[in-house]
């Protein structure tokens, strides 16, 4: 059985614009590539076909990929602003120690990326996270064993 995917609404319309993406015209522009390359001739040797073949591989994989998260995923509501906990959603603002304040949006594992602030509700910080309010401290034990405490500043 699978694990439910979590996805915000923007995630969804994310990943619904990335494979309407890769099943149009990357698809459309893969296709004409291996025609080119199969007019060649000598497919055992053409470098290309055997590119283009990688590449429809990896596009034909991602796309499956991409039509069974959408197929299975649960879409999260947005967060109530009365809600007085953390939920999948919120935007967090949480400090260790004496660092500086970070902020980050707490996401399905599908929607994850530290580069742009979005954090799993399933990672070590993520999970901590969920169902405490402003002004809490939480204890987070990471992979390495190290365990920091997180003071949540706000959340929205």
């Amino acid at each position: 059985m699978n694990t439910p995917t979590y996805l915000t609404a923007k995630g969804k319309a994310a990943l619904e614009a990335e494979l309407a993406e890769l099943t149009g015209p990357k698809r459309t522009e893969l296709s004409i590539r291996l025609k080119n390359a199969i007019e060649m001739g000598d497919l055992s040797e053409n470098a290309d076909y055997k590119a283009a073949k990688e590449d429809q591989g990896f596009l034909e994989g991602r796309i499956q990929e991409l039509e069974n998260i959408l197929f299975d995923a649960i879409i999260v509501d947005e967060p109530d602003a009365d809600n007085k906990r953390i939920q999948i959603g919120n935007i967090v603002t949480f400090k260790e120690g004496d660092e500086p304040e970070e902020t980050y949006e707490l996401v399905g594992a599908t929607e994850s990326n530290a580069r742009q602030h979005k954090i799993s509700y399933e990672s070590p910080i993520g999970a901590a996270l969920l169902g405490h309010k402003k002004g809490d401290k939480v204890e987070v034990k990471l992979p390495n064993g190290q365990v920091i405490i997180l003071t949540i500043v706000s959340f929205e």
